[in-house]
């Protein structure tokens, strides 16, 4: 087998890694607000299953207020979500569930057909920074800028 050479540096942030601005989104009240009426509950409910008062519960609902991680983590459990689906917005979560069963499917891969997965996709990461910054900036390459 041949040995591929890996570019080690770090990629910049792309689908699945969360930024730093913390646990807190503008989607998260509304969020929150709809799977708790998804589930038929009322603030009263939820709020006594996961240990919190009903008024701090809406308060979460309407972004007055933060909840901790600890009470993310019950909200998520008792709601039956991730806590991915629960804080982040449709296009900030992951890989969809199709490409996340291929991932999961291929975790199980030995060590040298990882590294080659890793590193075409790395490539093919690179190649869609590229096409994207090429397209924001008009189209032209560097030759016909100058």
């Amino acid at each position: 087998m041949t040995s591929l050479e890996v570019n080690t540096f770090a990629l910049p942030p792309y689908l699945g890694v969360v930024s730093n601005q913390g646990a807190w989104t503008p989607d998260f009240p509304r969020q929150l607000a709809a799977l708790r009426k998804r589930n038929w509950l009322t603030h009263q409910v939820l709020a006594e299953r996961v240990g919190i008062h009903p008024v701090q519960l809406r308060r979460h609902e309407g972004g007055a207020s933060q909840p901790t991680l600890d009470v993310i983590r019950k909200l998520a459990s008792d709601l039956s979500v991730s806590t991915d689906l629960l804080l982040l917005g449709k296009d900030e979560r992951g890989p969809d569930d199709d490409l996340r069963m291929r991932f999961e499917a291929r975790s199980r891969s030995d060590a040298d057909e990882k590294q080659v997965m890793r590193s075409l996709l790395e490539g093919m990461i690179l190649k869609h920074q590229a096409r994207r910054r090429s397209s924001a900036n008009g189209g032209a390459t560097n030759e016909e800028r100058r």
